[in-house]
């Protein structure tokens, strides 16, 4: 059983996270016109109005009986807002708008959870679950937040721009004209996931760690660009059935798939659309596409994708053996390394950090968009369960989600760790995504 990460609910590190997270989802659901609340971006996915209530939903049942001995005030919103969905499978949502309660009576409901949590927390600093720490099972709760809070981006990015209150946007990044190449990956070993005796918080995916031999490769300098993306669509990429496996052909033409779900071509000009504006397509931003659009390239390129241990080795490994906290080394993130910890909207150039490089000298593996592998998500040798949130990891488990490695502009630095593991479905396009190329 993993042990709690070492910071203290006494000292308010932990405290100061969980209102620093609140900060940021509250602030993410200000950037939606009210009137836009009980809209559906993404066909898959509950109306904005669940995700209001869902992210105290997780914290109060997590906490409250459990740990705190705290009775329900509100039984059928906690069932309510208990689950999200995920994109694979059955048929799409049929709730109506008129199915959700009131706005008001939702935020009255978080405000009260956070009130009776609140007094709680500054009172108690110990107390355990399933034999798990007060200060793991807090872990877990801001951790989801967060992941909620990039999941949300992605899912207002689909949301008209009329339908969204615009915030100031970063500067624009400039960076030096992009030389793609590919870096020799020497043969060595990569350590993944975390050890239960290590002592820090991960999630149930993320244990037991074990060390892999990895044969030498090599992988792409930078993410493929826009512009590199553009190439294969402009060469037919979507329209020869030899680049697809035959469910992602079948996904193609069924859905008509025929470019990024960001681009829009307007009189014989491509557009991506950005969280606030619309915008020529900036060749020089990593390509945010599917697993399958991300295979087919590679095909169309004579590479492949890079494996779970591939990708980890090129990012945080080194010629003498040792293991990065990240791919500069162990000093924390800070703006300087990447494009993470929500510090843009949006993706910049692929090159614009080389201060991040890894110790091989690849560029961009931390941020700017999270990177699809060919590994199948599953569990490594040793897995359990959180008996907290037993499905967090198993339910999908089903050979049809795919490892993401890296994070977006809109990942919290706590999640840039080497051991941390994020996954979606093959034909999930909505998701910041994009990906690099290994030789064959």
């Amino acid at each position: 059983m993993p042990t709690a990460q070492r910071e203290s609910v006494a000292e308010g590190t932990l405290l100061e996270r969980i209102s620093d997270a609140r900060r940021r989802s509250d602030a993410l659901f200000q950037t939606v016109q009210s009137e836009a609340m009980y809209d559906r971006p993404i066909p898959e996915r509950h109306r904005i109005i669940f995700y209001v209530g869902h992210l105290e939903a997780f914290d109060w049942n997590l906490l409250h009986e459990n740990v705190f001995g705290l009775r329900s005030f509100h039984p059928e919103f906690d069932r309510l807002f208990a689950f999200g969905i995920d994109p694979v499978g059955g048929g799409l949502p049929t709730d109506q708008a008129s199915d959700w309660p009131s706005l008001d009576d939702v935020r009255e409901y978080v405000r009260s959870i956070r009130n009776s949590l609140d007094d709680k927390l500054l009172s108690k600093t110990d107390g355990q679950r399933d034999g798990f720490a007060l200060d793991t099972l807090l872990n877990a709760a801001i951790e989801h937040r967060l992941m909620h809070v990039e999941t949300l981006a992605y899912m207002l990015h689909q949301l008209p721009l009329d339908r969204k209150i615009p915030q100031a946007a970063s500067s624009p990044v400039l960076a030096s004209p992009i030389t793609h190449s590919m870096i020799e990956i020497p043969a060595g070993t990569a350590q993944l996931g975390l050890k239960r005796a290590s002592g820090g918080f991960g999630w149930d995916n993320e244990f037991e760690g074990y060390t892999v031999d990895v044969p030498a490769f090599e992988v792409d300098r930078y993410m493929v660009t826009n512009g590199q993306f553009r190439e294969f669509l402009d060469d037919g990429g979507y329209e020869k059935g030899e680049l697809w496996g035959a469910a992602d052909w079948e996904w193609r033409t069924a859905g008509d798939i025929s470019s990024p779900v960001v681009w829009r071509k307007d009189d014989g000009a491509w557009l991506y659309r950005t969280m606030f504006d619309e915008i020529p397509l900036p060749l020089d931003w990593p390509a945010y596409v599917s697993h399958a659009e991300a295979s087919a390239y590679a095909r169309w390129a004579g590479k492949a994708l890079p494996t779970e241990e591939q990708w980890h080795r090129a990012a945080y490994g080194s010629s003498d053996g040792e293991e990065r906290s990240y791919p500069w080394g162990n000093e924390r993130p800070s703006p300087n390394r990447g494009n993470f910890d929500f510090e843009n909207w949006d993706p910049v150039p692929v090159n614009a950090h080389p201060r991040g490089q890894s110790a091989f000298g690849v560029e961009g593996m931390s941020g700017n968009g999270w990177e699809w592998t060919s590994t199948v998500f599953g569990p490594f040798a040793g897995f359990e369960p959180f008996p907290f949130y037993r499905g967090y990891s198993a339910d999908f488990f089903d050979g049809k989600h795919f490892v993401m490695k890296g994070g977006s502009a809109r990942t919290a630095a706590c999640m840039l760790r080497p051991s941390f593991r994020n996954w979606f479905q093959r034909h999930y396009q909505y998701v910041y995504a994009g990906f690099r190329c290994v030789n064959v």
